[in-house]
């Protein structure tokens, strides 16, 4: 079962998050061998992702880092990460989920993403 854990991004600057995944003796989970995703969607029904976060984690310390850029990453026309002053302000949904070698996916996080409009541009 995923934690809840609310988050707050302020629109055009960098963003970093971590989660810690602890296994059921409430140690770090050894991440070895797993892949990890996660999506910003403004509802659970919508087709369109927000943002995808980048996501890193450290294997055996069962840490999770989520991050965005404050800015979009353009390959020639193509956006291929959305910074976060192209996020309008507002509430949005977002879940973490890690992928084990056989493909089986586990949601160890979900919640709430609050993005805080900006003024210096």
């Amino acid at each position: 079962m995923a934690i809840k854990a609310n988050l707050t991004i302020d629109q055009g600057s960098d963003f970093s998050a971590t989660v810690d995944v602890l296994d059921s003796s409430d140690q770090p989970f050894n991440l070895g061998g797993y892949t990890t995703r996660g999506q910003m969607r403004k509802n659970y029904a919508t087709a369109t992702v927000t943002a995808q976060f980048i996501t890193t984690h450290n294997s055996e310390g069962g840490v999770i880092t989520l991050s965005l850029p404050n800015s979009d990453v353009v390959d020639g026309t193509t956006v291929t990460q959305v910074g976060t002053n192209s996020i309008e302000p507002g509430r949005y949904l977002y879940d973490v989920e890690i992928v084990s070698g056989n493909n089986t996916v586990t949601r160890v996080v979900q919640g709430t993403v609050t993005v805080t409009g900006g003024v210096t541009r």
